[in-house]
């Protein structure tokens, strides 16, 4: 987590919350697309279940 706390002094240095913004929204649609796999995979036919 030492990354993140990085991140965000970074981006608090600037003007306006611009760069947080974007931080947060890369975040949530990597995780967003994380839980699409990890949900989807169980979905997956593979031919071992006849």
């Amino acid at each position: 987590m030492p990354h993140a706390v990085a991140l965000f002094a970074a981006a608090s240095e600037d003007q306006g919350p611009g760069n947080t913004i974007r931080i947060v929204l890369v975040v949530s649609l990597l995780g967003a697309a994380l839980l699409a796999w990890f949900l989807l995979r169980g979905y997956r036919n593979d031919d071992n279940n006849d």
